[in-house]
């Protein structure tokens, strides 16, 4: 899929489920990495990371278009168009967007430190400093073990 199919794509969903029709652009964005897509307040234009269609499915893709529309519609009416706003919750929940974007593959690291007293096992995402933390069951310093990447 290209950016002139997703166009098509978008026009048609907002037509269809949303009965408005989207005036922007729409369009992949290759430098996002952990969302799904971004609605960008400046100029109104919708960016879709493709990964959500070539790692997910195509249902996956669409309700990320959906909730990057909730976003477009409702901040263009002068709603509240964040996530924490109820127009916003209860526009995505009419339409069947999708609340959250699956994580894409590859790009969540997985760390583990093990305590050197009583081998608790604590698995993170991000580095820790282990001079400055310590096991919170026994109070032993904590060791890097493994990397995933």
């Amino acid at each position: 899929m290209n950016d002139e199919q997703l166009q098509d794509l978008v026009s048609k969903i907002a037509h269809s489920d949303f009965k408005c029709d989207f005036k922007h652009h729409a369009f992949f964005n290759r430098r996002l990495r952990t969302t799904g897509g971004r609605y960008l307040l400046t100029d109104h234009n919708i960016e879709i990371n493709p990964k959500m269609l070539t790692e997910h499915d195509f249902d996956t893709l669409v309700g990320v278009i959906k909730h990057e529309l909730c976003h477009y519609f409702l901040h263009l009416s002068g709603q509240g168009y964040l996530h924490r706003d109820f127009e916003f919750k209860k526009l995505l929940q009419q339409v069947g967007g999708s609340r959250y974007a699956p994580y894409p593959k590859g790009t969540k690291k997985k760390l583990c430190y093990c305590c050197s007293k009583c081998g608790q096992q604590y698995f993170r995402c991000r580095k820790i400093n282990t001079k400055r933390y310590i096991c919170s069951n026994c109070f032993g310093h904590l060791i890097l073990i493994r990397k995933n990447k």
